[in-house]
């Protein structure tokens, strides 16, 4: 805290706190050159009781200043308050771009603030606090649950929501279009649906869907980067309705993209057809890392060994884990009443990954592309039920489909 550098001009002014008349000057708003009249004080009693509120300021001011920074430190985006970089799993933000080895060519950008969800949506138990409370204590953590009638006819329903919300997110993608767009449309859609978009606040994950970008492999949060012409984006959307979760991602084509990448994406569409058609009573968990890795690696790519499918139901993560490499060791075999998702990452470079400053986003390590694409599945008497299928309104975007 420093006096004032013109003692008249600074005798006219009052105190921010207690509007007497103020000589002292908040030494940071001299620094960022803010109003004399919001930054002065009579006392520093007065100065250390305001700063709670007056550092605020400060921020707003910084944030104000990111739209003039250089494209380098990607501070060429519109910033207004809200606008931050994400840290700690969704728990922390900061206005300047954190300090990392980035492994490719994208960045991070400003993440919008938390949207919102009206009171009449049933919402799971960390929608609040960002802490599930039932899940990780569950019994279904350790024992595949086999689904009532009544489960199953509530995972079709949520299911075949979160595909007509995927499926909203898939039309608007187009060179210029924000990550953080796409994410706006998951959650209108979700809401005008009636259901929760099982992702906000999941952990503390700040957005309501993932959209993984060229390098990323998963998890990549919504912000503010424009889509440009030739990336590659994943959204992965779940929804939670009547108590249960569907959940589905899929890989998409933004503009022209590169012949590597269209082989990368349709590879791993492949993969994860080609797991599906193994889907029945009695086979082993194992084999649907046997059948992606085969297929992978046949096409001179790699498999992620991280990150795995997934039970689901009343929970949004429970037994089984499905790993989707070889000789995993995954325990169980697949039985009727069974639903849990597949979801296998492809990268063109190596398989290993690594995790960005905000906790969530995992990249390739060589900084190579990554694809993915995930169903929600259900075990028949017979084989199999995709519960979050294409439906004949889904937008045509994959072109092998058309050569089928």
């Amino acid at each position: 805290m420093t006096g004032g550098s013109n003692v008249s001009e600074a005798a006219s002014l009052s105190c921010v706190k207690c509007g007497k008349p103020a000589n002292l000057q908040c030494p940071k708003c001299m620094e960022l050159k803010l109003p004399r009249e919001d930054a002065a004080f009579c006392t520093q009693d007065c100065f250390k009781a305001s700063w709670g509120s007056h550092k605020s300021v400060h921020l707003k001011a910084k944030l104000a200043s990111l739209g003039a920074g250089n494209p380098g430190e990607q501070n060429s985006v519109a910033v207004n308050e809200g606008w931050l970089y994400c840290l700690r799993k969704g728990q922390a933000r900061t206005p300047k771009i954190p300090h990392f080895d980035w492994t490719g060519t994208l960045r991070p950008y400003p993440i919008s603030s938390k949207r919102i969800i009206p009171a009449h949506v049933d919402q799971p138990d960390w929608a609040i606090d960002g802490i599930p409370k039932v899940e990780p204590n569950s019994d279904l953590q350790h024992v595949v649950e086999i689904k009532t009638p009544d489960q199953i006819e509530r995972m079709r329903e949520t299911s075949r929501i979160a595909r007509e919300v995927l499926d909203a997110a898939a039309r608007i993608i187009q060179p210029g279009i924000t990550t953080d767009e796409i994410d706006r449309v998951v959650h209108e859609a979700t809401i005008a649906a009636g259901g929760y978009p099982s992702p906000l606040n999941y952990h503390f994950f700040p957005k309501s869907c993932c959209t993984s970008v060229n390098e990323v492999i998963c998890h990549g949060i919504p912000d503010a980067r424009k889509l440009e012409d030739g990336d590659i984006v994943n959204v992965d959307v779940t929804v939670y309705y009547k108590g249960v979760h569907g959940d589905l991602n899929e890989t998409f084509f933004v503009g022209n993209v590169d012949e590597e990448s269209k082989r990368l994406v349709q590879c791993t569409y492949e993969c994860l057809e080609k797991a599906i058609s193994i889907v029945k009573p009695g086979m082993r968990f194992r084999e649907v890392g046997e059948v992606i890795n085969r297929h992978a690696t046949m096409s001179g790519f790699s498999v992620v060994k991280s990150y795995c499918g997934h039970g689901i139901g009343e929970l949004f993560h429970c037994a089984p884990n499905i790993p989707h490499y070889g000789r995993n060791k995954a325990v169980g075999v697949m039985k009727a009443g069974q639903t849990f998702t597949i979801e296998p990452m492809i990268n063109a470079g190596v398989w290993r990954d690594r995790m960005w400053p905000d906790g969530w986003t995992a990249v390739t390590a060589d900084g190579k592309r990554s694809a993915q694409f995930e169903h929600t599945l259900l075990v028949t008497e017979t084989g199999v039920e995709v519960l979050t299928a294409r439906l004949p309104t889904s937008p045509d975007v994959f072109p092998w489909l058309n050569a089928a």
